[in-house]
Protein backbone atom coordinates (compact mmCIF):
# COMPACT_ATOMS: atom_id res chain seq x y z
CA UNK A 1 0.00 0.00 0.00
CA UNK A 2 1.22 3.45 -1.27
CA UNK A 3 -1.17 5.91 -0.02
CA UNK A 4 0.11 9.58 -1.09
CA UNK A 5 1.75 10.76 1.90
CA UNK A 6 0.08 14.50 1.98
CA UNK A 7 -3.34 12.75 1.61
CA UNK A 8 -2.50 9.79 4.36
CA UNK A 9 -1.57 13.37 6.55
CA UNK A 10 -4.77 14.61 6.07
CA UNK A 11 -6.87 11.31 6.94
CA UNK A 12 -7.85 12.79 10.06
CA UNK A 13 -9.80 15.85 8.66
CA UNK A 14 -11.32 13.54 5.62
CA UNK A 15 -12.58 11.70 8.18
CA UNK A 16 -14.28 14.54 9.92
CA UNK A 17 -15.68 15.71 6.76
CA UNK A 18 -16.84 12.30 6.11
CA UNK A 19 -18.29 12.08 9.13
CA UNK A 20 -19.92 15.41 8.96
CA UNK A 21 -21.12 14.74 5.76
CA UNK A 22 -22.64 11.27 6.75
CA UNK A 23 -24.55 12.69 9.36
CA UNK A 24 -26.43 15.57 7.65
CA UNK A 25 -27.54 13.48 4.53
CA UNK A 26 -29.59 14.97 1.74
CA UNK A 27 -31.45 13.65 -1.61
CA UNK A 28 -31.03 14.09 -4.57
CA UNK A 29 -31.23 18.04 -5.89
CA UNK A 30 -31.65 19.00 -1.94
CA UNK A 31 -27.54 18.84 -1.50
CA UNK A 32 -27.60 22.39 -0.49
CA UNK A 33 -25.37 22.20 2.24
CA UNK A 34 -23.57 19.22 0.88
CA UNK A 35 -22.49 21.50 -2.22
CA UNK A 36 -21.76 24.70 0.48
CA UNK A 37 -19.51 22.09 2.26
CA UNK A 38 -17.55 21.37 -1.13
CA UNK A 39 -17.59 24.73 -2.57
CA UNK A 40 -16.18 26.12 1.05
CA UNK A 41 -13.50 23.31 0.71
CA UNK A 42 -12.45 24.09 -2.51
CA UNK A 43 -11.75 27.42 -2.32
CA UNK A 44 -9.91 27.06 0.75
CA UNK A 45 -7.56 24.70 -1.14
CA UNK A 46 -6.79 27.14 -4.08
CA UNK A 47 -8.89 25.49 -6.40
CA UNK A 48 -8.70 27.81 -9.29
CA UNK A 49 -12.44 28.41 -9.93
CA UNK A 50 -15.36 27.03 -8.14
CA UNK A 51 -18.62 27.05 -9.86
CA UNK A 52 -21.91 26.15 -8.40
CA UNK A 53 -25.50 25.49 -9.49
CA UNK A 54 -24.08 23.38 -12.06
CA UNK A 55 -27.34 21.13 -12.83
CA UNK A 56 -28.88 22.12 -9.66
CA UNK A 57 -26.87 21.82 -6.95
CA UNK A 58 -23.40 20.69 -8.55
CA UNK A 59 -20.22 21.47 -7.90
CA UNK A 60 -17.25 21.84 -10.58
CA UNK A 61 -13.54 22.68 -9.61
CA UNK A 62 -11.08 23.99 -12.04
CA UNK A 63 -7.30 22.96 -11.20
CA UNK A 64 -4.31 23.97 -13.29
CA UNK A 65 -1.58 21.96 -13.26
CA UNK A 66 2.32 23.71 -13.62
CA UNK A 67 2.42 22.58 -17.11
CA UNK A 68 0.99 24.72 -20.03
CA UNK A 69 -1.02 21.39 -22.05
CA UNK A 70 -4.46 21.60 -23.11
CA UNK A 71 -5.74 18.27 -21.93
CA UNK A 72 -8.27 18.36 -19.62
CA UNK A 73 -9.34 15.22 -17.58
CA UNK A 74 -12.84 15.12 -15.06
CA UNK A 75 -13.26 12.99 -11.99
CA UNK A 76 -16.58 12.40 -10.58
CA UNK A 77 -17.99 11.59 -7.28
CA UNK A 78 -22.24 11.83 -6.42
CA UNK A 79 -23.34 13.64 -3.24
CA UNK A 80 -26.88 12.71 -3.00
CA UNK A 81 -28.37 10.55 0.03
CA UNK A 82 -31.20 8.04 -0.12
CA UNK A 83 -35.12 7.88 1.52
CA UNK A 84 -33.47 5.09 4.05
CA UNK A 85 -34.17 5.14 8.04
CA UNK A 86 -29.97 4.69 9.27
CA UNK A 87 -30.05 1.21 11.42
CA UNK A 88 -26.11 1.43 11.09
CA UNK A 89 -25.78 2.23 14.76
CA UNK A 90 -22.46 4.89 14.40
CA UNK A 91 -22.11 7.45 16.67
CA UNK A 92 -22.17 9.97 13.41
CA UNK A 93 -25.43 8.23 12.30
CA UNK A 94 -27.99 10.20 10.44
CA UNK A 95 -29.52 13.33 12.26
CA UNK A 96 -31.81 13.74 9.38
CA UNK A 97 -34.88 11.75 9.91
CA UNK A 98 -35.45 9.09 6.91
CA UNK A 99 -32.66 10.39 4.74
CA UNK A 100 -29.14 8.02 4.98
CA UNK A 101 -25.99 7.70 3.11
CA UNK A 102 -26.64 4.26 2.40
CA UNK A 103 -24.20 3.86 -1.15
CA UNK A 104 -21.34 5.82 0.64
CA UNK A 105 -21.75 8.90 -1.63
CA UNK A 106 -20.61 11.22 1.28
CA UNK A 107 -17.24 9.06 1.27
CA UNK A 108 -17.07 9.82 -2.68
CA UNK A 109 -17.58 13.57 -2.56
CA UNK A 110 -14.74 13.02 0.24
CA UNK A 111 -12.27 11.51 -1.59
CA UNK A 112 -12.56 13.84 -4.02
CA UNK A 113 -11.81 16.34 -2.04
CA UNK A 114 -8.89 14.92 -0.61
CA UNK A 115 -7.93 14.70 -4.13
CA UNK A 116 -8.30 18.16 -5.33
CA UNK A 117 -7.09 19.90 -1.99
CA UNK A 118 -3.76 17.48 -2.97
CA UNK A 119 -3.49 18.78 -6.65
CA UNK A 120 -4.62 22.04 -6.15
CA UNK A 121 -1.71 22.14 -3.83
CA UNK A 122 1.42 19.87 -5.61
CA UNK A 123 -0.10 20.85 -9.57
CA UNK A 124 2.40 18.17 -10.64
CA UNK A 125 0.61 17.89 -13.69
CA UNK A 126 0.43 18.98 -17.44
CA UNK A 127 -3.09 20.27 -18.16
CA UNK A 128 -6.22 20.81 -16.21
CA UNK A 129 -8.25 18.52 -13.76
CA UNK A 130 -12.02 19.27 -13.90
CA UNK A 131 -13.67 17.98 -10.61
CA UNK A 132 -17.05 17.15 -10.79
CA UNK A 133 -19.52 17.23 -7.53
CA UNK A 134 -23.16 15.77 -9.10
CA UNK A 135 -26.18 15.94 -7.38
CA UNK A 136 -29.38 12.97 -7.57
CA UNK A 137 -27.37 9.79 -8.52
CA UNK A 138 -30.04 7.98 -7.12
CA UNK A 139 -32.64 7.71 -9.84
CA UNK A 140 -33.16 11.73 -10.18
CA UNK A 141 -31.27 12.18 -13.43
CA UNK A 142 -28.10 14.04 -11.94
CA UNK A 143 -25.93 13.35 -14.29
CA UNK A 144 -28.46 14.64 -17.48
CA UNK A 145 -29.47 17.24 -15.54
CA UNK A 146 -25.45 18.83 -15.88
CA UNK A 147 -25.26 17.62 -18.97
CA UNK A 148 -28.05 19.09 -20.50
CA UNK A 149 -27.25 22.51 -18.87
CA UNK A 150 -24.02 22.18 -20.55
CA UNK A 151 -21.25 20.63 -18.27
CA UNK A 152 -19.08 19.79 -21.31
CA UNK A 153 -19.46 22.52 -23.46
CA UNK A 154 -18.44 24.56 -20.30
CA UNK A 155 -16.08 22.37 -18.88
CA UNK A 156 -14.77 20.26 -21.82
CA UNK A 157 -12.76 17.40 -20.77
CA UNK A 158 -10.79 14.65 -22.92
CA UNK A 159 -11.72 11.62 -20.87
CA UNK A 160 -13.70 10.92 -17.29
CA UNK A 161 -13.40 8.46 -14.58
CA UNK A 162 -15.67 7.81 -11.46
CA UNK A 163 -15.49 5.25 -8.53
CA UNK A 164 -17.67 3.51 -6.53
CA UNK A 165 -17.27 1.57 -3.07
CA UNK A 166 -17.64 -1.94 -2.70
CA UNK A 167 -18.66 -3.62 0.69
CA UNK A 168 -16.90 -6.76 -0.45
CA UNK A 169 -14.82 -6.92 2.47
CA UNK A 170 -11.62 -7.34 0.61
CA UNK A 171 -10.30 -3.92 1.62
CA UNK A 172 -8.67 -1.72 -0.85
CA UNK A 173 -9.64 -4.56 -4.57
CA UNK A 174 -9.79 -2.12 -7.25
CA UNK A 175 -12.14 -4.05 -9.36
CA UNK A 176 -13.12 -3.37 -13.15
CA UNK A 177 -15.28 -4.56 -15.74
CA UNK A 178 -14.10 -3.50 -19.13
CA UNK A 179 -16.93 -2.82 -22.10
CA UNK A 180 -20.69 -2.91 -20.89
CA UNK A 181 -20.21 -2.79 -17.07
CA UNK A 182 -23.27 -1.94 -15.77
CA UNK A 183 -26.96 -2.25 -16.78
CA UNK A 184 -29.31 0.34 -18.56
CA UNK A 185 -32.18 1.49 -16.69
CA UNK A 186 -35.80 2.07 -17.31
CA UNK A 187 -38.34 2.54 -14.65
CA UNK A 188 -42.03 1.91 -15.00
CA UNK A 189 -45.52 2.86 -13.57
CA UNK A 190 -48.61 1.02 -14.70
CA UNK A 191 -52.14 2.02 -13.53
CA UNK A 192 -54.85 -0.15 -13.76
CA UNK A 193 -58.61 1.90 -13.72
CA UNK A 194 -61.69 -0.47 -12.93
CA UNK A 195 -64.59 -0.39 -11.20
CA UNK A 196 -65.25 -0.12 -7.79
CA UNK A 197 -68.16 -2.38 -5.58
CA UNK A 198 -68.82 -3.22 -1.88
CA UNK A 199 -66.82 -6.58 -0.95
CA UNK A 200 -69.37 -8.12 -0.26
CA UNK A 201 -70.72 -7.88 -3.71
CA UNK A 202 -67.73 -8.59 -6.41
CA UNK A 203 -69.74 -9.16 -9.04
CA UNK A 204 -70.59 -5.40 -9.22
CA UNK A 205 -66.47 -5.01 -9.49
CA UNK A 206 -63.89 -5.08 -12.21
CA UNK A 207 -61.73 -5.43 -9.96
CA UNK A 208 -58.30 -3.87 -10.22
CA UNK A 209 -56.59 -5.26 -7.61
CA UNK A 210 -57.44 -8.62 -8.87
CA UNK A 211 -55.71 -7.83 -12.47
CA UNK A 212 -53.20 -5.88 -11.15
CA UNK A 213 -52.08 -9.07 -9.09
CA UNK A 214 -52.83 -10.98 -12.24
CA UNK A 215 -50.76 -8.69 -14.43
CA UNK A 216 -47.68 -8.94 -11.89
CA UNK A 217 -47.20 -12.85 -12.36
CA UNK A 218 -47.93 -12.15 -16.18
CA UNK A 219 -44.96 -9.28 -16.72
CA UNK A 220 -42.94 -11.91 -15.34
CA UNK A 221 -42.98 -14.46 -18.60
CA UNK A 222 -41.39 -11.08 -20.29
CA UNK A 223 -38.00 -12.13 -19.27
CA UNK A 224 -38.65 -16.17 -18.97
CA UNK A 225 -40.21 -16.38 -22.68
CA UNK A 226 -39.12 -13.94 -24.90
CA UNK A 227 -35.84 -13.02 -23.98
CA UNK A 228 -33.51 -15.08 -25.24
CA UNK A 229 -31.39 -16.89 -22.65
CA UNK A 230 -28.04 -15.86 -23.20
CA UNK A 231 -29.14 -12.31 -22.89
CA UNK A 232 -29.28 -10.28 -19.96
CA UNK A 233 -32.36 -8.79 -18.76
CA UNK A 234 -33.88 -8.25 -15.24
CA UNK A 235 -37.86 -7.15 -14.64
CA UNK A 236 -38.59 -6.45 -11.19
CA UNK A 237 -42.27 -5.45 -10.10
CA UNK A 238 -41.04 -3.21 -6.89
CA UNK A 239 -44.37 -1.61 -6.02
CA UNK A 240 -47.85 -2.21 -5.80
CA UNK A 241 -50.75 0.06 -4.32
CA UNK A 242 -54.36 -0.30 -4.35
CA UNK A 243 -57.12 -0.01 -2.01
CA UNK A 244 -58.08 2.28 1.41
CA UNK A 245 -60.80 -0.34 3.66
CA UNK A 246 -62.10 -3.63 4.20
CA UNK A 247 -65.11 -4.17 2.40
CA UNK A 248 -64.16 -1.92 -0.78
CA UNK A 249 -63.29 -3.60 -3.62
CA UNK A 250 -60.39 -0.31 -5.42
CA UNK A 251 -61.28 1.10 -8.08
CA UNK A 252 -57.49 1.65 -9.46
CA UNK A 253 -54.71 -0.21 -8.41
CA UNK A 254 -50.72 1.03 -9.24
CA UNK A 255 -47.89 -1.22 -10.35
CA UNK A 256 -44.37 0.05 -10.17
CA UNK A 257 -40.77 -1.30 -11.29
CA UNK A 258 -37.61 -1.53 -13.35
CA UNK A 259 -36.08 -3.10 -16.23
CA UNK A 260 -32.52 -3.90 -16.43
CA UNK A 261 -30.42 -4.64 -19.80
CA UNK A 262 -27.21 -4.37 -21.10
CA UNK A 263 -28.67 -4.67 -25.12
CA UNK A 264 -30.50 -1.89 -26.45
CA UNK A 265 -32.62 -4.75 -28.58
CA UNK A 266 -33.65 -6.32 -25.46
CA UNK A 267 -34.96 -3.20 -24.01
CA UNK A 268 -37.16 -2.64 -26.76
CA UNK A 269 -38.25 -6.04 -26.77
CA UNK A 270 -39.43 -5.65 -22.99
CA UNK A 271 -41.05 -2.57 -23.07
CA UNK A 272 -42.85 -3.77 -26.34
CA UNK A 273 -44.06 -6.31 -25.01
CA UNK A 274 -45.23 -4.91 -21.36
CA UNK A 275 -47.18 -2.30 -23.44
CA UNK A 276 -48.90 -5.43 -25.61
CA UNK A 277 -49.29 -7.85 -22.30
CA UNK A 278 -50.97 -4.56 -20.73
CA UNK A 279 -53.32 -3.68 -23.49
CA UNK A 280 -54.42 -7.47 -24.05
CA UNK A 281 -55.26 -7.46 -20.35
CA UNK A 282 -57.16 -4.25 -20.65
CA UNK A 283 -59.26 -5.49 -23.70
CA UNK A 284 -60.01 -9.28 -21.75
CA UNK A 285 -61.18 -7.51 -18.60
CA UNK A 286 -62.41 -4.28 -19.85
CA UNK A 287 -60.60 -1.75 -17.85
CA UNK A 288 -58.32 0.74 -19.19
CA UNK A 289 -54.47 0.40 -18.08
CA UNK A 290 -51.91 2.83 -18.79
CA UNK A 291 -48.36 2.29 -19.02
CA UNK A 292 -45.31 4.81 -18.10
CA UNK A 293 -42.03 3.88 -19.50
CA UNK A 294 -38.97 6.36 -19.30
CA UNK A 295 -35.41 5.14 -19.78
CA UNK A 296 -33.58 6.28 -15.95
CA UNK A 297 -29.84 4.92 -16.79
CA UNK A 298 -27.77 4.58 -19.88
CA UNK A 299 -25.36 1.21 -19.82
CA UNK A 300 -22.17 2.14 -18.41
CA UNK A 301 -19.01 1.72 -20.96
CA UNK A 302 -15.69 1.54 -20.14
CA UNK A 303 -13.42 2.39 -22.58
CA UNK A 304 -10.51 0.12 -23.05
CA UNK A 305 -7.48 1.68 -23.58
CA UNK A 306 -9.30 4.15 -20.05
CA UNK A 307 -9.93 1.48 -18.44
CA UNK A 308 -6.40 0.29 -18.30
CA UNK A 309 -4.73 4.27 -17.55
CA UNK A 310 -6.99 3.72 -14.52
CA UNK A 311 -5.77 0.39 -13.02
CA UNK A 312 -2.51 1.22 -14.02
CA UNK A 313 -3.10 4.42 -11.88
CA UNK A 314 -4.46 2.46 -8.56
CA UNK A 315 -1.97 -0.25 -8.57
CA UNK A 316 0.49 2.81 -7.79
CA UNK A 317 -1.64 3.33 -4.54
CA UNK A 318 -2.80 -0.44 -3.96
CA UNK A 319 -0.06 -2.96 -5.53
CA UNK A 320 -0.93 -4.79 -8.61
CA UNK A 321 -1.98 -7.80 -6.17
CA UNK A 322 -5.26 -5.68 -5.18
CA UNK A 323 -6.02 -5.33 -8.95
CA UNK A 324 -8.88 -7.25 -10.16
CA UNK A 325 -8.89 -6.14 -14.28
CA UNK A 326 -11.83 -9.40 -15.07
CA UNK A 327 -15.06 -8.30 -13.10
CA UNK A 328 -18.39 -9.36 -13.90
CA UNK A 329 -20.69 -6.80 -15.22
CA UNK A 330 -23.58 -5.70 -12.76
CA UNK A 331 -26.94 -5.28 -13.21
CA UNK A 332 -27.30 -2.15 -10.59
CA UNK A 333 -27.21 1.09 -12.41
CA UNK A 334 -25.30 3.65 -12.70
CA UNK A 335 -25.52 7.76 -14.24
CA UNK A 336 -22.32 8.55 -15.06
CA UNK A 337 -23.20 5.92 -17.38
CA UNK A 338 -24.41 9.45 -18.99
CA UNK A 339 -21.42 11.30 -18.62
CA UNK A 340 -19.59 8.26 -20.38
CA UNK A 341 -21.82 8.25 -23.44
CA UNK A 342 -20.59 11.40 -24.64
CA UNK A 343 -16.98 11.58 -23.27
CA UNK A 344 -14.56 8.16 -22.85
CA UNK A 345 -13.54 7.29 -19.68
CA UNK A 346 -14.15 4.43 -16.88
CA UNK A 347 -15.31 3.52 -13.24
CA UNK A 348 -13.96 1.01 -11.08
CA UNK A 349 -15.17 -0.54 -8.04
CA UNK A 350 -12.73 0.32 -4.46
CA UNK A 351 -13.53 -2.51 -1.90
CA UNK A 352 -13.40 -1.89 1.63
CA UNK A 353 -13.90 -4.21 5.06
CA UNK A 354 -17.76 -4.02 5.22
CA UNK A 355 -20.23 -6.71 4.12
CA UNK A 356 -23.45 -5.14 4.45
CA UNK A 357 -24.53 -4.29 0.76
CA UNK A 358 -25.47 -1.25 -0.26
CA UNK A 359 -28.96 0.47 -0.17
CA UNK A 360 -29.27 -1.44 3.46
CA UNK A 361 -30.59 0.52 6.41
CA UNK A 362 -27.19 -0.99 8.26
CA UNK A 363 -24.64 0.29 5.57
CA UNK A 364 -20.98 1.18 7.06
CA UNK A 365 -18.42 2.39 4.81
CA UNK A 366 -15.17 1.93 5.76
CA UNK A 367 -13.42 5.14 6.50
CA UNK A 368 -10.18 3.71 5.92
CA UNK A 369 -10.72 3.20 2.25
CA UNK A 370 -10.99 7.89 1.86
CA UNK A 371 -7.11 8.61 1.52
CA UNK A 372 -6.80 5.29 -0.94
CA UNK A 373 -9.55 6.71 -3.14
CA UNK A 374 -8.18 10.12 -2.97
CA UNK A 375 -4.86 8.83 -3.89
CA UNK A 376 -6.00 6.93 -6.46
CA UNK A 377 -7.72 10.05 -7.85
CA UNK A 378 -4.34 12.09 -7.70
CA UNK A 379 -1.97 9.84 -9.27
CA UNK A 380 -4.44 9.08 -12.36
CA UNK A 381 -4.27 12.87 -13.07
CA UNK A 382 -0.44 12.73 -12.34
CA UNK A 383 0.01 9.56 -14.83
CA UNK A 384 -2.63 10.94 -17.56
CA UNK A 385 -1.45 14.37 -17.71
CA UNK A 386 2.44 13.49 -17.12
CA UNK A 387 4.77 16.80 -16.90
CA UNK A 388 7.22 16.81 -19.20
CA UNK A 389 10.91 16.60 -18.41
CA UNK A 390 13.05 20.03 -18.79
CA UNK A 391 15.23 19.17 -21.67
Amino acid sequence: MSVIPAIDAATPRLRAVFEDLHAHPELGFEEHRTAGIVAEALRAAGVDEVHEGVGGTGIVGIIRGKGQGNRRIGLRADMDALPITEESGLPYASTNPGVMHACGHDGHTTMLLGAAEYLAATRDFDGTAVMIFQPAEEGLGGARRMISEGLFERFPVDEVYGMHNAPTGKANRVGICRGAAMAGASFFDITVRGQGSHAAMPQQSRDALMIASALVGQLQTIVSRNVAPLRACVLSVTQIHAGSAYNVVPETAHLAGTIRYFDPEVIELAETRMREICAGFGAAYGVQIEVDLRNVFDVLMNDDDASSAYLDAAADIVGTDFIDDGEEPATGSEDFADMLQIVPGAYVRLGHSQTTGLHNPAFVLDPAILPVGASIYARLIEKRLPLKEAS
